[in-house]
């Protein structure tokens, strides 16, 4: 009966999750091959998957522990049991298995569930179990546990006790045994009895179960004439009530595998003032676990990849998870164009999300780009939000993090050499000398690899055999003849070096005179991080990384990562980093750090993924809130056009963060310059040149309503500014077709300062949704370029120099013509001269350079004079940054 029970509701589980492959794992260190066959027969009647891991019988306890964590961290079995010798029963072999995974209940989790009561949230022994099946109507009866120690028995005594039975416990050797056999009318041997304890001693008609692991039998007649004493054994029974748990234990796990409600702990904040340094703030808040944030969202323990206290890795095995989980509302955090000190959208995004969770109660998430350290100890600093709106600890977000940026590094670079060593082979070796070198004899065989038979099969040749190519198409395979002149891929280093913008490589005399002009970028401007950004998914970054185009060869055609046989290596130095890392703000709600292009030279948005796993996690009523570079006209432009085609996402709001200061320097304000302290005008009431710098307010508020989304104004509100000016400010927002215009105190008051921004935001969210794209991807080039010039820049016309229009007409050649444009230009201006603010008209936008980035699926022009490579200023960040040498603490990041 328990059997066809366990099949029926086996058979049910696996109706309604197809893919099911239900498996436990059981862990045997004996040699009683009769206990094996009976779990493999019942297992595979109620159609269960079995695994046996056999130990040799002398095995000690820590062998047993190593396999128990191995098979603890096997994502394919969901159960796990233990048949072991008595001896090896101990509390610390118990304890090992995960309790979730605990198919004989033994685990002190299941056991203190069990006697506190708590029935319906532990698993019951099977042997225990089986006892109780054996026995009945036990109110006032007397129950002896012999050898009966342990789990086992601390389970028996809490079930037996709470069906009224009065227990006695003793050892095989207690000397009053044979007196207590004589009075109990229910005798329970918890293991093997030994041959001096008599039967006799028993009571007649006494009833005795034997829960020996070495019995298989259902009855042992130990008999006397006229006065039999039956033995009932649980073997077989206990066998299938531990099937009876495994299946159980499925129904649990399958409800584990949906979206759980948040059980989010917020932090309380204490906010002073004046207000303290960032760090200092970041530092007197104490952090969760970072497995405790993960547990209190619906994060599984085998979804994590824990770095530290306070950081841990998020496996994108979660999206298949949560498939059929519907989204939550999508929110961009986008800017007017800024000073060149920024204008805090980093902190409304983390404000934002402290109001929503710690305040209102909604499910939130901040996803946020990670700070590459040229900007950190170069002029801007970290970015980590600031004030009382900060992601903590700051330092761990604005230094290396869980060192994606390095994985980065290190795949550009490998692929830079490997285009440099390409070119300096084929220029020194024979088509036969370089095939013998491709193509080596290993152990007497020669074979292609995957990526070279892929290559074969590109170039029309359908052979697996190496001997069997022609010397023409030994010639094709081996040579890719790469054109120098032609090659777009260069060095990166994540640190502000101005020397580096152009370099000569290849002076030194093993490299036979080989030597061309190069430069370093900054490693955030590399391809791979903007595939980073924009993958969907580890196959889908795999084939990103293989398209991105390197050079053209001496025929015009272009040379992929694929054609160098360089596509596995860059995606197993990138495995890690597609994965987003999971921290936390001040007020202890989530935000996932994850990849960083520049907005004003590559895309300017942290990765789809971090996206997709958080708009999953916070349920359909909750918000994912996400920062796009510099002004709307750059990164919120990008955004829509490039990141939301990618990811096949719908935003339901814009947040449009404006300062009176940047208004007044729109305004016609004196320069802003970061490191100099600010001109009167920006720390005292001027009312006519806030109303004058409203004029760039309006121009992003249109071309937000270009893309059909609501658009709410938030004022990062300084203490310097004045009511007035901030009244103003939100008064001509919402007559320019803002939804909402909110003043926002959460540098000063964190999560609390932004409630009202918060609640415009979930009413905009709610607003009827009309979101499209700017341009049609079927338009050539040139057109797609000047309607984002006219329509967003609000450009007179372009103007391509004579490089650009030939790179348009290559790559338009070459198939790449319906990709996106990722604009690279200075995002201090609307134009491309950095010094025009406000709204700037009549101006022709030149276009002196036009970039492809394959891989990572756009076109980026370059407007003006764009530089990938910053430089460090006369007085960097790095003066007041060091380190407390007693302490280890940070000092100076901000």
């Amino acid at each position: 009966k328990i059997i066809e029970n366990a099949k029926k509701s086996l058979a049910s589980l696996k109706r309604e999750n197809p893919q099911l492959e239900p498996t436990l794992a059981i862990i045997q260190a004996h040699n009683d091959h009769l206990i094996q066959e009976a779990n493999k027969n019942f297992a595979k009647e109620i159609g269960l998957r079995v695994i046996h891991i056999c130990l040799p019988e002398g095995s000690s306890k820590d062998e047993i522990i190593s396999e128990i964590l191995r098979l603890n961290e096997d994502p394919n079995v969901q159960g796990l049991a233990l048949d072991l010798p008595e001896s090896l029963y101990s509390s610390k072999v118990l304890n090992a298995v995960k309790p979730e995974k605990d198919v004989d209940g033994l685990s002190s989790v299941n056991l203190g569930s069990l006697v506190r009561g708590d029935v319906y949230d532990c698993l019951v022994p099977p042997t225990a179990c089986a006892v109780m099946e054996l026995l009945e109507n036990l109110g006032g009866k007397t129950v002896l546990l012999v050898g009966a120690g342990g789990a086992v028995g601390a389970a028996l005594q809490s079930m037996l006790q709470r069906e009224g039975a009065a227990i006695i416990s003793c050892p095989w050797k207690a000397p009053q045994l044979q007196n207590e056999l004589r009075h109990a009318d229910v005798v329970v041997f918890g293991s093997v009895k030994p041959d001096d304890v008599l039967v006799s001693w028993i009571k007649p008609g006494t009833t005795i179960i034997s829960c020996s692991h070495d019995l298989l039998s259902e009855k042992c007649n130990y008999g006397q004439k006229n006065n039999p004493a039956t033995e009932n054994t649980v073997g077989s029974l206990a066998i299938a009530m531990r099937m009876q748990n495994m299946v159980k234990t499925m129904e649990r796990w399958i409800q584990s595998q949906q979206y759980r409600k948040w059980n989010l702990h917020c932090l309380k904040l204490q906010p002073l003032s004046p207000v303290p340094s960032d760090i200092e703030i970041s530092r007197a808040q104490s952090p969760k676990a970072v497995d405790v944030l993960a547990k209190e969202i619906g994060l599984l323990t085998d979804e994590i990849e824990i770095y530290g206290q306070t950081k841990a890795k998020v496996r994108l095995s979660l999206l298949e998870r949560l498939k059929d989980q519907p989204d939550g509302k999508y929110v961009l955090v986008a800017g007017i164009t800024p000073t060149p000190l920024g204008e805090g959208k980093s902190t409304v995004t983390v404000g934002l999300v402290q109001a929503l969770t710690a305040h209102l109660n909604i499910n939130s998430f901040a996803c946020l780009r990670q700070p590459s350290q040229g900007p950190t100890f170069g002029v801007k600093g970290g970015a980590a939000g600031g004030g009382y709106a900060q992601v903590i600890p700051m330092e761990e977000f604005n230094l290396h993090l869980t060192g994606d940026i390095h994985a980065i590094t290190a795949a550009n670079n490998l692929l830079a050499a490997a285009i440099d060593a390409r070119i300096l082979h084929e220029n020194t070796q024979s088509d036969k000398s370089l095939y013998n070198r491709l193509v080596p004899v290993v152990n007497g065989m020669r074979g292609f690899s995957a990526i070279q038979l892929a290559r074969l099969r590109r170039l029309g040749i359908n052979k697996t055999d190496p001997e069997t190519l022609t010397e023409e198409e030994i010639s094709k395979f081996v040579r890719l003849d790469i054109d120098p002149s032609t090659i777009t891929w260069q060095r990166v280093v994540d640190t502000n070096d101005r020397f580096l913008r152009k370099i000569t490589v290849g002076q030194a005399n093993t490299e036979k005179g080989f030597v061309r002009q190069a430069q370093f970028d900054i490693a955030v401007a590399s391809e791979i991080m903007a595939i980073l950004a924009l993958t969907t998914s580890l196959q889908d970054m795999k084939e990103r990384l293989g398209k991105m185009v390197v050079a053209n060869d001496k025929k015009g055609e272009p040379v992929t990562a694929e054609d160098l046989g360089i596509t596995g290596a860059l995606a197993v130095l990138m495995k890690d980093a597609i994965k987003p890392t999971l921290m936390q703000t001040l007020e202890g709600t989530p935000v996932f750090v994850h990849a960083g292009p520049f907005a004003n030279i590559a895309h300017g948005n942290s990765s789809v993924l971090a996206d997709k796993i958080a708009l999953k996690l916070v349920g359909e009523k909750g918000f994912v809130v996400t920062e796009a570079g510099f002004g709307a006209d750059i990164g919120m432009e990008k955004f829509f056009n490039i990141k939301c085609r990618a990811s096949g996402l719908v935003p339901s709001v814009v947040v449009l963060v404006a300062t009176v200061r940047a208004l007044k320097m729109h305004g016609g304000g004196p320069n802003v310059t970061a490191g100099a302290p600010l001109k009167k005008e920006y720390t005292e009431e001027n009312l006519q040149l806030v109303a004058d710098g409203c004029c760039n307010l309006q121009k992003q508020i249109q071309i937000t309503q270009l893309f059909g989304v609501p658009v709410v104004v938030a004022l990062n509100v300084f203490k310097t500014d004045s009511p007035a000016e901030i009244d103003l400010v939100c008064e001509i927002a919402k007559q320019s077709g803002a939804f909402d215009a909110v003043p926002c105190n959460h540098w000063s008051d964190g999560g609390k300062g932004a409630v009202k921004l918060a609640q415009a935001v979930e009413r905009a969210a709610n607003q009827k949704n009309s979101f499209k794209y700017l341009y049609s991807l079927e338009l050539p080039i040139v057109e797609k370029i000047r309607i984002i010039a006219q329509k967003v820049y609000g450009a007179e016309d372009i103007e391509l120099s004579p490089v650009a229009q030939s790179q348009v007409d290559r790559y338009t050649r070459q198939g790449f013509g319906n990709l996106p444009i990722c604009m690279a230009k200075t995002h201090l201006s609307l134009s491309h001269q950095s010094e025009r603010k406000g709204v700037p008209t009549g101006f022709i936008l030149p276009i002196s350079d036009v970039r492809a980035s394959i891989g990572a699926g756009f076109i980026y022009p370059l407007v003006g004079t764009m530089s990938t490579m910053p430089g460090l200023p006369t007085r960097p960040c790095f003066y007041d940054i060091d380190l407390d040498p007693i302490t280890e603490q940070v000092k100076g990041l901000f």
